[in-house]
């Protein structure tokens, strides 16, 4: 099967180490999928091949991260869990619109929304990295769980560019919790919803599964690196990498709609 795209050693090889480093910057700040997908389409895979290819690469990692966070204890799935349930929503009924939904003017806004998120987190106080208290449970975070994962994870289904830092930002502005237990939550959810996507898109044939296992193997790797970087270095290193990911997200997004 996909017999057509055999991939030359070579590229091969830059494949990969794009996904490693895409790994290491997924795990801490969110975006890789901004490295993978262009450098899929630019191997030759037409477009519902790379991003389902690059879902079954981008699983990897995000389950290697989203393990280590939560064995370091920073990501409870009990508090969690409505957002965990609404996430797999969202990214179904995502995958199974893609091919419905025009994207132009969502790549034409998703640029603004980005640089807004850069320019929040760079003025936002940060919480201290030992202050590891959840807030209580309530009505409101009843319905903001739901609405951003439902959110979030239909966006991630769809398209995906930015979904990690997306999901960073709003947890900081709706839970005001610290750096290292957003980025558990960021990382455990990518992972819900790349997996839920990628069964979808195992269903409809597009995957090319060899390819995607090899990058996935250095998204693996990539992402072990970054996640415990984050977890040892702290906020002092997640915020400057964060920040500039999305702002680098921004121009990426902005230069591909408006260029």
């Amino acid at each position: 099967m996909f017999a057509e795209f055999a991939i030359d050693p070579s590229v091969l090889v830059i494949l990969c180490t794009v996904a490693f480093v895409a790994g290491f910057i997924d795990a801490i700040a969110g975006g890789g999928g901004l490295l993978t997908i262009p450098a899929l389409l630019t191997a030759g895979l037409p477009p519902h091949l790379a991003l389902g290819t690059n879902k079954l690469a981008a699983t990897f990692g995000s389950f290697t991260a989203s393990v280590t966070y939560y064995r370091k204890r920073l990501f409870d799935p009990v508090f969690w869990r409505r957002s965990l349930l609404y996430t797999a929503i969202g990214a179904v009924l995502g995958t199974l619109l893609v091919d419905q939904l025009s994207s132009e003017s969502l790549e034409k806004f998703l640029p603004v929304v980005i640089l807004l998120a850069a320019i929040y987190t760079l003025f936002n106080r940060i919480v201290p990295d030992d202050q590891l208290e959840l807030p209580r449970q309530n009505r409101r975070l009843f319905w903001q769980q739901r609405s951003q994962g439902l959110a979030l994870g239909f966006y991630d289904g769809v398209a995906g560019p930015g979904t990690g830092a997306f999901w960073m930002v709003s947890t900081m502005a709706l839970y005001r919790i610290n750096l290292l237990l957003t980025c558990g939550v960021a990382r455990t959810m990518n992972f819900i919803s790349n997996g839920v996507s990628l069964a979808v898109f195992l269903l409809l044939g597009h995957v090319f599964i060899l390819l995607g296992l090899a990058m996935g193997l250095c998204l693996m790797a990539g992402a072990w690196l970054g996640a415990h970087s984050a977890i040892r270095f702290g906020s002092r290193f997640i915020r400057p990498v964060f920040i500039s990911v999305v702002v680098a997200i921004a121009l990426r997004l902005a230069w591909q709609a408006w260029s």
